[in-house]
C-alpha cells in the first residue's frame, strides 16, 4: 500500500536526493513549474519511466492537490515499487512553501 507524505516530509527525500519524484500533472503545468528532479509521468512514457527506473528506492508522486497521485501511487505500489508515497496537498502545497523549478532550467 501507498504511503501519504507531507511536503516537508517530502522536500527531506528531495534534499538528501535519495527518492525518484514523478508528476502526473499535464505537459502544460509540469512546464510551468514542478518539483526539481521530477519526471513528467503520463501514459505516454510510463512504460519506459517503469522500466528505467529503480523498485527499490522510494517513489514521490505529485498531482495538482493530492488526491490524483493517490490512485497513482497505488498503481506504482501494485507494480511492484516498494516504497511510494502520495504527495499531500500536490505541487499547490508545494509551491505555496518551496521554490519552484520550470523545465527550462534542467
Amino acid at each position: 500500500m501507498f504511503k501519504r507524505i507531507s511536503i516537508h516530509d517530502a522536500k527531506k527525500f528531495l534534499d538528501q536526493g535519495d527518492a525518484q519524484f514523478v508528476d502526473i500533472r499535464d505537459e502544460m503545468s509540469y512546464q510551468q513549474g514542478h518539483i526539481p528532479t521530477a519526471a513528467p509521468l503520463n501514459q505516454g512514457n510510463l512504460q519506459q519511466w517503469m522500466t528505467a527506473a529503480d523498485l527499490d528506492k522510494p517513489v514521490l508522486v505529485c498531482c495538482y492537490h493530492g488526491n490524483s497521485s493517490q490512485p497513482a501511487a497505488q498503481f506504482l505500489f501494485e507494480k511492484g515499487f516498494e516504497q511510494v508515497y502520495s504527495i499531500d496537498g500536490g505541487f499547490e502545497a508545494w509551491r505555496g512553501v518551496y521554490e519552484t523549478q520550470n523545465s527550462n532550467d534542467i
